[in-house]
C-alpha cells in the first residue's frame, strides 16, 4: 500500500527517529514539517494520508495544526507523538480527530500496531 506520510516535529532528531520507526513503504514518501504552520501549509497543498504530529512546537503547535485541519476538514490520519502525555491533553487531541496518542520516543512496534489497527499498512 502506498501512502502520503507527513511527519511535523520541530526535533530534527524526533523527525528522523520516527521516520525510522515507519515501514520502508511510508518511509520512502514521506515529508518533514519543522513546525505546524509548514505542515498546514503542506496540508493546504496536497493530500496526506498520515500525519505525525508533534504538539509543542514554535509558530504554530500540534493543538493549532489539529484545529486548522478541522477548520478546514481536510482528511487525513493524525498520530500524536508526544513528550507531554498528560490525560487532559490526549483527552483533547483525541476530541480534535487524532487517532492515536504515542509517547515520545515513539516505540516502533506500538506504532505499527497502531498502522494496522486503522488499515493503514
Amino acid at each position: 500500500m502506498s501512502s502520503s506520510v507527513l511527519i511535523c516535529d520541530d526535533s530534527n532528531l524526533a523527525r528522523k527517529q520516527v521516520l525510522r520507526s515507519l515501514p520502508e513503504s511510508l518511509s520512502s514518501t514521506a515529508q518533514l514539517a519543522t513546525n505546524g504552520e509548514e505542515a498546514l501549509e503542506l496540508l493546504s497543498q496536497q493530500n496526506f494520508d498520515l500525519l505525525f504530529l508533534d504538539l509543542t512546537m514554535p509558530v504554530v503547535d500540534g493543538i493549532g495544526v489539529l484545529e486548522g485541519i478541522k477548520a478546514a476538514e481536510l482528511s487525513v490520519n493524525v498520530f500524536v507523538i508526544s513528550a507531554d502525555v498528560q490525560p487532559e491533553m490526549q483527552s483533547k487531541v483525541m476530541q480534535l480527530g487524532a487517532k492515536a496518542f504515542l509517547r515520545k520516543p515513539v516505540q516502533k512496534e506500538l506504532l505499527h500496531h497502531h498502522l494496522n489497527e486503522y488499515g493503514l499498512l
